[in-house]
């Protein structure tokens, strides 16, 4: 079945995670993604080499991509570049604010130039700020806008969110805001400049905590595994490992004091009748609780809490992870043979979409500098600095 997006073109100038991420999902629904690479490649092929010898980060987000060198301090690469702009659908970069300005391709221009090109510009910071001139990555930006300072545990001190959240959340963004503008485009027959940053990313999802703190003059805690706003939810000790409970209403509240802790008398305990008194009690909750379920087993537990529909979570191990029996994986080919990956999220028509092979660096410079080097007033083909 043909990808949504088949016919689409998309050339990225891009870097690293979060301008790979959202051009990545952009290929795995078909769209022809060309990838721009200065000579020395994206430095994501370098993060690590623990794929036999290749990049995770690199393997993950670049999928179904063509990968073509540039220079663009040089005049044929930037006009293959432009040429390849004249007939593309969307733009994606990533670079430092202001440098694809100096290359007479930054978005104003590109817009005035080709009006139906969609243009997405990743920052750390939004334009008009006063940081938007600073270099910016995803632990900093976990710091900046305050993730960082709500996770952890209450002796942890602030701590980083395991994964590159930032550049995911915000390459997600632009994939999004990118589909939508396509959408437009084709009932306005314009395209868009889109604009988004790491750091307007992470502080929007941290809008509870602020409002939090904002309106109800409480400053959010660390709380490790549990829930700052839901009690009991979070991580209880039993006979033979730990599991997370969650508790998610007081309809929930009540099956779990009657079927699970057994006491129904808790559930009208006046300190724990309602959530808000119960995040207020919640060390005496937690206690409660704690009691009771430290005499289960994982096996019975497991069972009787699925039986009673209560939500409960085990914390995995990456290995625990790779066995999981609701994880589903892919094979996506590369240089050194096909390579499991945990499979896309989203099923059309209950199928997976076909991830396409991660490029070599330079793989495609050949076959797209023959497709796409302009030619001179006598018609003469060039591709880089030779003449065909």
């Amino acid at each position: 079945m043909p990808g949504a997006l088949e016919g689409t073109t998309v050339i990225s100038l891009e870097q690293a995670v979060a301008a790979p991420v959202a051009t990545s999902r952009l290929a795995d629904a078909g769209a022809r993604v060309i990838k721009l690479e200065r000579p020395e490649g994206d430095f994501a092929r370098g993060y690590d080499d623990y794929v036999h010898g290749l990049s995770s980060y690199f393997i993950w987000n670049n999928r179904g991509k063509q990968s073509c060198t540039v220079d663009l301090k040089q005049p044929n690469d930037l006009a293959l570049v432009e040429s390849m702009l004249s007939t593309a659908d969307v733009f994606v970069q990533n670079l430092a604010p202001g440098a694809t300005d100096r290359l007479g391709i930054g978005s104003a221009d590109l817009r005035r130039r080709y009006p139906r090109l969609i243009v997405c510009d990743i920052a750390g910071y939004a334009p008009g700020t006063p940081d938007h001139h600073r270099k910016a990555y995803d632990l900093l930006i976990q710091a900046e806008a305050g993730l960082a300072g709500v996770t952890g545990s209450a002796t942890s001190g602030p701590t980083r969110v395991g994964i590159s959240i930032s550049d995911i959340s915000t390459g997600q963004g632009a994939y999004a805001a990118i589909l939508e503008a396509l959408i437009m485009r084709s009932r306005t027959g314009e395209g868009a400049h889109l604009q988004i940053s790491l750091f307007d990313t992470l502080a929007e999802y941290m809008n509870v905590p602020y409002l939090t703190r904002h309106y109800g003059g409480m400053e959010p805690r660390r709380l490790g595994l549990a829930h700052t706003s839901i009690a009991p939810y979070g991580l209880f000790k039993i006979s033979d490992g730990e599991i997370l409970i969650a508790v998610q209403n007081e309809r929930e509240w009540v099956v779990f004091c009657d079927s699970v802790l057994r006491q129904s008398a808790i559930a009208s305990d006046p300190r724990f009748e309602r959530n808000v008194l119960r995040i207020k009690n919640r060390e005496p909750l937690d206690a409660c609780v704690q009691e009771i379920l430290a005499s289960y087993t994982m096996a019975t537990l497991c069972e009787l809490l699925d039986r009673v529909r209560i939500a409960y979570g085990r914390v995995s191990t990456m290995a625990d992870l790779a066995t999981h029996r609701s994880a589903t994986k892919v094979m996506v080919e590369t240089a050194v043979g096909p390579v499991e990956l945990f499979a896309p999220p989203v099923t059309v028509n209950g199928q997976r979409p076909v991830l396409g092979r991660v490029p070599t660096l330079g793989e495609h410079d050949l076959d797209l500098r023959q497709e796409f080097s302009p030619r001179d007033r006598a018609g003469t083909q060039r591709i880089g600095n030779a003449v065909l």
